[in-house]
């Protein structure tokens, strides 16, 4: 028999594209927020064989195989089969939901996720927490390397959790021997994002407590994005900070934002919030307040050193929080609608703080009536 005519060999040759032989990549929590950014991200890379996405509901993203199930079904461990790496993404940090069924799911799901994975043959898991694990502290450093110490307290919305999920990818690999994990850390995350620091930004007046350095660093999610693909692709491992390059000081803040300050001591500020929080009045712990008058910012060196870099700035990630909360008001951490908030607008954070003993009054002589 002759051989195909070359030409004719050619053009078979360029119609059928070379295979991918990258990995495939399981991503939980892939129908909205990161997991969806991240999900379309994987799935158009040359360098990704096939993305596998999961979540309680089906997501946008058609060039994915989807699997619609609860991360903390064991029955997670057959749809991981064939993956190479997991990204766990299926987080509830919304500042709304109640502590106790937050830290079940956030930690029963991570829980579960590494199980299966080690169970699936998975060779690598990454996980998203927070550099609020290293806590906001007075005598950090500037910056701070991805070696130093959690030193965070479960006192701030979410962290007890990301604290947990830390020890838990600190003990996987010795449960489960020849399963590696990689743990991604941002600064204060911004992009469709909300949480008790992007709410900072929508207070009338920026609270600033006295005698503290507030150093702020952001973290677009599209960099978040691009530090999960290098940890997929194992470009870097081990625990890896991420954030913008350097960081804003409070007056910089300030001066970029238009939103003046409003200065309190610390007994008033912290006591105040943490009576706010106490009869339910708004949803951020007094631990919260930390982050905003303390450095917590990090280096990012080994995503550096991998040749990772943001394409964000701190004042452009700074400028798009602010085009994102415009026309929201918060005091205190505590939404307000449009008829509160134009009641509240001349006072603001001032009334909140300063006049919390007396909302605390009121409602304590409410529920002695009752």
């Amino acid at each position: 028999m002759s051989s195909p005519d070359p030409q004719v060999r050619a053009a078979r040759n360029r119609s059928t594209p070379p295979a991918v032989r990258g990995p495939v990549v399981a991503v939980t929590g892939a129908a909205t927020g990161v997991g969806a950014l991240l999900t379309a991200r994987l799935a158009a890379s040359e360098e990704v064989r096939q993305v596998v996405a999961i979540d309680e509901r089906r997501g946008e993203c058609a060039d994915a195989e989807w699997h619609i199930l609860d991360v903390r079904d064991p029955a997670i461990a057959d749809k991981l089969r064939g993956a190479d790496v997991v990204v766990h993404l299926a987080l509830d940090l919304d500042l709304e939901t109640d502590p106790a069924a937050r830290t079940a799911y956030n930690v029963r799901g991570t829980q579960t996720v590494l199980t299966a994975a080690a169970a699936a043959g998975v060779h690598r898991v990454v996980l998203c927490t927070s550099a609020m694990v290293y806590g906001a502290l007075p005598d950090n450093e500037l910056p701070l390397s991805e070696d130093a110490e959690l030193r965070a307290t479960a006192e701030a919305t979410g962290v007890g959790d990301l604290l947990e999920i830390e020890r838990l990818a600190r003990r996987a690999p010795r449960a489960h021997p020849g399963l590696n994990v990689t743990v991604v850390r941002p600064a204060v995350l911004v992009g469709g994002t909300d949480t008790a620091l992007t709410r900072y930004f929508e207070s009338p007046r920026l609270l600033v407590v006295a005698g503290s350095r507030p150093a702020w660093q952001f973290c677009h999610v599209e960099d978040l994005c691009g530090a999960l693909e290098y940890a997929v692709l194992e470009k870097a491992d081990g625990e890896l900070a991420v954030g913008c390059d350097g960081w804003l000081e409070q007056e910089e803040v300030e001066e970029l934002s238009g939103i003046r300050r409003m200065e309190l001591p610390s007994a008033v500020a912290l006591g105040a919030a943490a009576r706010l929080h106490r009869i339910g009045l708004t949803p951020s712990p007094a631990g919260d307040l930390a982050y905003t008058m303390y450095p917590w910012v990090v280096s990012g060196s080994r995503l550096h050193d991998a040749g990772w870099r943001p394409k964000w700035t701190n004042e452009d990630v700074l400028a798009e929080l602010l085009a994102e909360v415009s026309g929201r008001h918060t005091v205190a951490g505590r939404r307000l609608g449009r008829k509160d908030a134009t009641a509240a607008g001349a006072a603001g954070a001032t009334v909140a703080l300063l006049g919390a003993a007396a909302v605390v009054r009121r409602a304590r002589k409410a529920r002695r009536r009752v």
